[in-house]
């Protein structure tokens, strides 16, 4: 008898122990974390998509004047350890400190930077070949909304991409159809550097394919603030997004906000 009340003690227990969830978020903390997500991103971007980002070939890594003033956010595989996504989070003041944001590259953003309080710019974000599934997207978005909350940081901005297709139809079926829901008013809207180029034709777009990043973007809250700037380096139309954390979604604010408060 005293041997099965253990072994049921022993089972209760087991049952007890909460699984770990598959997908981890943090921040980089040495100078290796911050090259591997160098690393992740060359070959996505340079590697996979081909795209001219003037990156290290010689050394396979993707890096620029903005990375030692950001802080870098990595999304890890729980049972390997590997890196499978990452992004970069820059402040107002490490823009200062860097000249400008990097959005500004291609818009013009004056109205924006006009806003009291901190701008927090989300970029170069990547996900691994064969992990871009919901569950990466969902674990490194969760790992933003904490860390705006956490910090107090009034606005987010950034830059969600949409692909040119076959004939450039999309991005501006895209485009319609987020503003139509989300665009800002007037008085935030950027103005874009380039303009996208007209579709080569007059192809209707039956199904519409919002990017993933944009439908996490506007999941959290985000607005579209104008028109979308071409990006000939990667050959997408970038559409400017800007979040207000108070209309943070609450489903993310509330996980987030009773989780710092058991911590």
């Amino acid at each position: 008898m005293q041997n099965t009340a253990a072994n049921i003690a022993e089972n209760n227990a087991t049952e007890q122990v909460p699984e770990q969830p598959r997908y981890s978020v943090r921040l980089a903390v040495s100078d290796a974390d911050v090259l591997a997500s160098q690393r992740l991103r060359y070959q996505v971007f340079a590697e996979e998509m081909g795209a001219d980002v003037g990156a290290d070939s010689v050394h396979q890594v993707d890096r620029d004047e903005f990375d030692p003033h950001c802080v870098h956010m990595l999304v890890t595989e729980t049972s390997s350890g590997k890196l499978v996504a990452s992004t970069r989070l820059l402040n107002r003041a490490g823009a200062e400190a860097v000249g400008s944001y990097y959005s500004e590259t291609e818009f013009d953003m004056s109205a924006i930077k006009a806003l009291d309080g901190d701008l927090l710019e989300v970029g170069r974000t990547c996900v691994r070949e064969g992990y871009r599934t919901g569950a990466v997207i969902a674990t490194l978005w969760q790992g933003l909304a904490a860390h705006i909350i956490q910090n107090n940081i009034p606005y987010m901005i950034g830059c969600a991409s949409i692909e040119w297709g076959t004939d450039g139809s999309m991005i501006h079926a895209v485009t319609r159809r987020l503003q139509q829901k989300y665009l800002v008013n007037e008085s935030l809207r950027v103005i874009p550097r380039v303009a996208v180029p007209n579709p080569d034709s007059d192809c209707i777009v039956t199904a519409l394919q919002i990017p993933p990043l944009m439908k996490a973007y506007v999941s959290l809250g985000a607005k579209i603030c104008g028109e979308p700037s071409w990006d000939p380096a990667f050959g997408v139309a970038d559409l400017f997004v800007l979040l207000r954390t108070e209309d943070l979604s609450p489903r993310y604010a509330r996980h987030f906000i009773e989780r710092q408060q058991r911590q």
